[in-house]
C-alpha cells in the first residue's frame, strides 16, 4: 500500500517512521514522494500522519478525510476506522456510500455518505477534491479485481495528484 504525500509531509514523517522501526523505502515520482510502509500502522504513527497533514495544510483546524473501499476491502477499512477511531473522531468524515455505512455501524462514527461507488460516490468524491472539499483521501483498492467504474477511479486518483491531495 502506499501513502501519498509531499515533500514537505516526508520529512516529519520519516522521522515517525524511523522511531518506530518500520523499514520505508521512498521513491521520487512526479515531484511526490510515495512511501511504502506496512497497513498495520500504529496508532502513534497513525496520529502523527493525520497530525502533520493538519498542521501543514489546514492551519490546524479539523481535517476533511475521505475513505473508500473496494468491496473486497471493506473489512480492512473497518479495521482501520476502528482501530484508529479516536484519531478520526476529531475530523470530518466523507465516503462511499457503503463504506459509510459499514463505518458507521461498527465505530459509530458520524459521516457524510455519498453515493455507491459504482453509482456516482467516486466522482462526488472527486467533485470534493477539485473544489479543495477534502484535506486526506484513504482509498483501499482491490487491484485483483475488474471494477466497473474503473474510469471514475482512474480518474479520482488523478485528481489527487492535481491538487496534491494525499491518497
Amino acid at each position: 500500500h502506499a501513502v501519498n504525500f509531499g515533500v514537505s509531509d516526508f520529512a516529519f514523517y520519516r522521522q515517525e517512521v524511523c522511531r518506530q522501526l518500520i523499514q520505508i523505502n521512498p521513491e521520487k515520482t512526479h515531484n511526490k514522494i510515495y512511501v511504502f510502509a506496512p497497513l498495520k500502522l500504529t496508532k502513534k504513527l497513525f496520529s502523527a500522519l493525520i497530525e502533520v497533514r493538519k498542521i501543514t495544510f489546514t492551519g490546524g483546524k479539523k481535517m476533511r478525510i475521505g475513505l473508500i473501499a473496494h468491496d473486497k476491502k471493506k473489512d480492512e477499512i473497518i479495521v482501520l476506522a476502528k482501530k484508529h477511531k479516536d484519531v478520526l473522531a476529531k475530523h470530518q468524515l466523507f465516503a462511499t456510500g457503503t463504506t459509510g455505512t459499514l463505518i458507521m455501524g461498527e465505530t459509530g462514527l458520524p459521516i457524510n455518505r455519498m453515493k455507491s461507488g459504482p453509482l456516482g460516490g467516486d466522482q462526488q468524491i472527486g467533485s470534493m477534491v477539485a473544489d479543495n472539499g477534502l484535506d486526506l483521501l484513504i482509498f483501499l483498492r482491490d487491484p485483483l479485481t475488474a471494477q466497473p467504474h474503473e474510469p471514475d477511479v482512474s480518474a479520482l486518483l488523478r485528481l489527487c495528484d492535481v491538487h496534491n491531495i494525499p491518497l
